[in-house]
């Protein structure tokens, strides 16, 4: 697919996705409708942000009942470790040759390794920053899109629903991984979540009972439980399945919620499940996908450009000889 508009993708303004293996993908592309697929004749796609401004009916705040707690204080958007924060950070040299020699000597598993580092870094990053939100502070894009134009409450519960949303797109992908390593790489990223919500609620919110904690995380894990199978359904079925739960979670049954902020935030969704769609198990296991900014639109690939971006990723790992850059995950799936 081709994202446009996307200044941070070059100086063209286009990026490239790859191609998904498609053992225990559910053939999602084929099965399903899609709005891609929709548009595919038409020349021109709008962003979702440009689609939901196009809405003008007014805007009826949700009654939330309470006033959502905001934080007191801010942490390390990772954390304090110098390795996750810092993307500049390299290790010693002589650091890095041991740890070659152990990896090699012992026949570690580096997929199974590297899930730790991209499912719980990278990829929990990746979920964390597209809802984050914090009074007085300027927002990504990303969280402009659900605060401003989908008109979502500033909340720390909608923060969740919106890091559970895109950590059900990464699921997707992750399933169709062989199933020793894309169990793996889900079990991370949401031992990261879960784990980064205990502690903003303890040192952000200021929340001081363990026992209210553990009572939200409780209800968060039951919300994640629902929110997995009513997207499931909705990427099995149609679009009107899929809106519908969208609206349950990200909207929260809002019966006031705008229809075509609804269908912006479908069309999102589905554009970063195709960009998901045409990655190799290589390149996503290695940590290589960002989601796509709403403002930005994505567009089919050619038969074509799929030949030549797979041909441009094998040329890439052919140059990953380290032990440590091992992998059995496909380069053509």
């Amino acid at each position: 697919m081709l994202v446009r508009n996307a200044s941070k993708y070059g100086a063209s303004g286009l990026r490239y996705a790859r191609s998904i293996s498609t053992a225990q993908s559910w053939k999602f592309e084929a099965r399903n409708n899609t709005i891609l697929n929709k548009f595919k004749d038409i020349e021109e796609i709008e962003a979702p942000s440009k689609l939901a401004q196009e809405s003008s009916l007014p805007v009826i705040e949700q009654d939330l009942k309470t006033k959502p707690r905001q934080p007191s204080k801010k942490l390390p958007f990772l954390s304090d470790n110098k390795i996750e924060n810092d993307p500049n950070y390299q290790m010693s040299g002589w650091k890095q040759k041991i740890g070659q020699v152990l990896i090699k000597a012992f026949s570690i598993d580096m997929d199974k390794s590297r899930a730790g580092p991209v499912a719980a870094s990278i990829y929990f990053g990746e979920c964390k920053r597209q809802g984050l939100y914090y009074p007085n502070e300027p927002m990504s894009d990303t969280a402009k899109f659900f605060y401003e134009t989908l008109k979502l409450p500033k909340s720390f519960s909608q923060q969740y629903q919106i890091a559970l949303l895109h950590y059900w797109m990464l699921s997707v992908r992750m399933r169709a991984l062989p199933h020793k390593y894309g169990k793996n790489y889900q079990q991370k990223l949401i031992d990261r979540l879960f784990s980064d919500m205990e502690l903003r609620m303890s040192q952000e919110l200021k929340i001081n009972s363990n026992r209210i904690i553990e009572g939200y995380l409780k209800d968060y894990h039951t919300q994640l439980i629902g929110a997995v199978l009513s997207y499931d359904e909705g990427l099995m079925t149609d679009d009107i399945t899929f809106a519908a739960a969208l609206w349950r979670n990200v909207f929260n049954g809002n019966p006031n919620a705008d229809m075509r902020h609804i269908e912006a935030l479908l069309g999102y969704v589905r554009s970063q499940l195709y960009v998901l769609n045409k990655m190799t198990d290589r390149e996503f296991g290695f940590g290589k996908f960002a989601f796509v900014a709403p403002d930005q639109v994505v567009q089919p690939l050619t038969k074509a450009q799929e030949a030549a971006l797979k041909e441009k990723v094998k040329a890439e790992f052919a140059g990953h000889n380290l032990p440590s850059q091992r992998s059995v995950l496909s380069v053509d799936e």
